[in-house]
């Protein structure tokens, strides 16, 4: 009797091995627990998030009845925002304004490249039909994507967006050299709002708005130790501007 008992465990061990489901459900019931209350947890923040915002919209409603049925009529909006995607820079709260007021494009790093067919398609409708009249590259402290082109570790398909941030690393070699590892972090995320600006005034579209109408193209950084904006000098000397719009305008 003993031998068979003994045998029927092993069989079971061995069933346990191969059958994943039941090897888990039997071996592992505490991780199991686990990943079932991680799933509820994401759950319940998406629902919360929903709950705020009933409620949001509601006490929003309540201190100003007609600006979501003015909202719903269309946009016109001053300001074209071109910042990262860094769930701690929110355009319209940091700026203090409301919906409506700020039209928005972010990425990864507040990256403006060239071909970015996407970055190309949000200025072409701001400022071309919409007609705004400032546009505004916003980078911030400890940015992650700084960071990474900061060090050498491989990240796939992170790694061709961030070329233009390792294109300035390299550009700026030896001023980096000699700071910390703060220093080089906000040294490297302004430059890269600088690169972003001149990106920007070689679009044709914003060429024209600027000669036309006086579009304004500004840099900033978000500290996000004090929650204030810096305002980035990009500056240029009048015969390099001239130079840029001679390269790039369209007639």
């Amino acid at each position: 009797m003993m031998a068979t008992r003994t045998a029927l465990r092993a069989q079971h061990a061995t069933r346990c091995a191969y059958l994943g489901p039941y090897r888990v459900r039997n071996t592992f019931p505490s991780t199991l627990r686990t990943l079932h209350a991680t799933s509820r947890c994401h759950a319940d923040d998406f629902k919360s998030a929903l709950e705020s915002n009933k409620t949001w919209a509601s006490n929003f409603a309540s201190s100003d009845p007609e600006f979501f049925p003015a909202s719903a009529q269309g946009q016109s909006p001053p300001i074209l925002w071109l910042g990262c995607a860094d769930s701690r820079v929110p355009e319209t709260t940091i700026l203090g304004l409301k919906p409506g007021q700020v039209f928005t494009h972010r990425n990864i790093a507040n990256i403006i490249n060239s071909t970015d067919i996407s970055m190309l398609s949000i200025v072409q409708y701001a400022v071309f039909h919409m007609k705004v009249k400032h546009v505004v590259v916003c980078g911030h402290t400890s940015c992650g994507g700084v960071a990474a082109a900061l060090a050498n570790s491989k990240l796939d398909i992170l790694d061709v967006w961030l070329q233009p941030l390792r294109v300035l690393r390299e550009k700026f070699a030896d001023e980096l050299a000699g700071m910390d590892s703060k220093e080089q972090g906000i040294f490297l995320a302004k430059e890269n709002v600088k690169a972003g600006v001149e990106t920007l005034k070689r679009i044709p579209t914003v060429i024209d708005a600027v000669r036309e109408r006086g579009l304004q193209v500004h840099g900033v950084l978000y500290d996000l130790g004090c929650g204030k904006l810096e305002e980035v000098a990009c500056e240029e000397h009048d015969h390099s501007s001239s130079k840029r719009v001679a390269a790039f305008e369209r007639k």
